[in-house]
């Protein structure tokens, strides 16, 4: 059951609401959501979109919602307080999101709605002539969205210039026609609507001092961080969630030195991700559950080899092609345990975009020193949602690329040995080239010397040698993060990834309402903190784990990990991100 609005408002003080355009796959919806976007935190707001569009080539519904506020907004809400009809199936299908007194904007040349279906959420209808408003001007049809953006602000009571600005820098490399073109048609949406900005009775966008943010994605996040990093080779087969990052580093690769490849297949990428890395190029590659399902065989030979590789591995619902363009979390069995036998597995699961830079970074650093393959492991949430973050500075960044030997640093007296036994695991390095460096990788166990082996001891020595990484790699990995803790907590929530971002919400208004959780946000899941998650289990008294897939896949971990079982869980896997309003709610309903 739904929890009305009032309960999630911040104090009245506060600006806050969710603006939410909807309408037919086609109309610029997403790219009218990003513009927005941009002009409210120019207005110097925080913001989270959120979009959801259906696996088709052509056609379907999509949507994107804003959500707007005076202080941090971290996720999606449900609750729309202003909802822009493109068509009449936006409405009959997102109504049941509206908030109390929500204004529904839409052109009642194209479609009509009753009064009497506004009654259950005292909603205001706004009736735009949006496409003639584009055609009398010299717009086309498809325009409506850049006149629905222009009305959308005048309701709300903001800057056109602002507006302005945004459309200019969005058009800029399409000419001076197209940009006048929708200046003019989104004036004309603004300067009719402002005759109605009595309907929304919330406060007003102010303009205020410009906050130092970006708008971007958790894909734009990872790709930043990649060419932060040194990323010199990027191989992808294109599948969502991912996809963007294969198509922003394909668009600036070559001014960054990079090689971007759109390969033929998931085994073509990250084998070629493994012949770069084995060249000494820092690798990564980009794909979701069934392209990984693909790499796994090459996932293995790089743990064999040893040589590092980034792998990106978006989450969507499954199994096979599963709900492309959707979201969940049922692969974290799978990477952990995705190829035969056993080697150094490391899993980090950013929490949200800004998460996704910090530790993309990270990990190219964890895979070069300890030589091994590194899964960054994310979802639609965190893949495809828009977030006003702060400009990454990257001054004190440090690119730590291990035990890669150079010509003087090799004795030319004897046999190099790539897979030398050593006390932290880590064995020398080189890339081809290096005189005296040159070395077998093996697919079979080998020795030392990268030759095959079958012997009983070699092969219990090397295996050995590679499973001796963990011991320094777990007191390098950062502590879970207790972004809750109160002593008296009547309430623990465990969760991984992206729900950190709709926890972080649903906390918010928890703490408006004067109820204290403890909440611990799990963002490495191998090597697993299992002290950690032990001793804060046993402190608690009452733990909830929420995770999006139908099994728990995290409270299984747990208890596998730790012993400890966890009664209380919160599932969600039809495809859509859990709301914070949904969270609310549970919480409520176990204390």
């Amino acid at each position: 059951m739904d929890l009305p609005q009032k309960n999630f408002n911040p104090p009245k003080k506060l600006f806050e609401l969710n603006w939410k355009i909807a309408g037919e796959a086609g109309f610029g919806i997403k790219s009218s959501g990003l513009m927005f976007a941009k002009t409210i935190v120019r207005h110097g707001y925080f913001v989270f979109g959120y979009d959801e569009y259906p696996s088709l080539i052509r056609g379907g519904h999509n949507t994107y919602q804003l959500h707007i506020s005076e202080i941090p907004a971290y996720s999606q809400k449900k609750h729309v307080s202003l909802l822009v009809c493109l068509n009449r199936k936006t409405f009959d299908q997102h109504k049941e999101e509206l908030a109390e007194g929500a204004v529904i904007l839409f052109d009642d040349s194209q479609f009509q709605i009753e009064e009497s279906e506004l009654k259950n959420w005292n909603a205001k209808e706004l009736k735009v002539p949006l496409i003639k408003l584009a055609t009398e001007v010299g717009g086309d049809r498809i325009m409506a969205n850049t006149v629905a953006l222009g009305a959308s602000l005048a309701v709300l009571g903001g800057d056109f210039d602002i507006l302005s600005q945004v459309i200019t820098e969005t058009f800029k490399a399409k000419g001076e026609d197209v940009i006048n073109q929708n200046i003019k048609v989104a004036r004309e949406g603004f300067d009719f609507a402002s005759k109605f900005n009595t309907l929304w009775e919330g406060n007003k966008l102010q303009k205020k001092q410009q906050l130092k943010k970006i708008v971007i994605t958790g894909n734009e996040a990872i790709a930043l961080a990649a060419i932060a990093s040194g990323c010199k080779f990027f191989a992808a087969y294109p599948m969502t969630p991912t996809s963007n990052i294969l198509h922003y580093l394909a668009s600036v690769g070559s001014k960054k030195g990079m090689v971007v490849k759109h390969a033929e297949d998931e085994i073509a990428v990250i084998n070629m991700a493994v012949g770069a890395s084995f060249a000494g190029a820092r690798s990564m590659v980009a794909t979701s559950g069934g392209g990984f399902s693909l790499m796994v065989e090459g996932y293995g030979l790089a743990s064999m080899v040893e040589t590092p590789v980034v792998i990106v591995e978006g989450m969507r619902p499954g199994p096979a092609t599963g709900l492309p363009t959707w979201t969940g979390q049922g692969d974290l069995h799978f990477v952990l345990n995705a190829a035969q036998d056993e080697f150094p597995r490391v899993v980090v699961a950013p929490g949200d975009i800004s998460e996704a830079f910090t530790l993309t970074c990270q990990a190219f650093n964890i895979a070069e020193k300890y030589q091994i393959p590194v899964i960054i492991l994310v979802d639609k949430l965190v893949c495809e949602s828009h977030s006003s973050v702060d400009e990454y500075d990257t001054k004190d960044l440090i690119i730590e690329r291990g035990e890669i030997l150079g010509e003087n640093q090799i004795p030319q007296s004897e046999k190099f040995q790539r897979y030398k036994i050593t006390q932290n695991g880590v064995s020398p390095r080189t890339i081809p080239g290096v005189k005296g460096g040159q070395f077998v990788a093996n697919s079979d166990e080998h020795d030392q010397f990268g030759f095959s082996t079958e012997d009983a001891i070699e092969r219990k020595e090397m295996f050995d040698k590679r499973m001796r990484k963990m011991i320094p790699l777990e007191k390098e990995i950062s502590k879970p993060q207790m972004i809750r803790q109160f002593e008296n907590a009547p309430l623990t929530v465990i969760t991984f990834g992206s729900l950190k971002m709709v926890m972080m919400q649903a906390i918010e208004w928890l703490e408006n309402e004067g109820i204290q959780i403890n909440y611990c946000n799990l963002n490495w899941l191998s090597p697993f903190p299992v002290n950690f998650i032990s001793d804060l289990i046993a402190r608690s008294k009452k733990t909830l784990i929420i995770e999006n897939n139908a099994t728990s896949q995290l409270a299984s971990l747990i208890k596998k990990e730790t012993g400890k079982g966890i009664s209380d869980v919160y599932l969600k896997y039809d495809g859509r991100p859990f709301f914070p309003e949904e969270i609310v709610d549970k919480v409520k309903s176990l204390i």
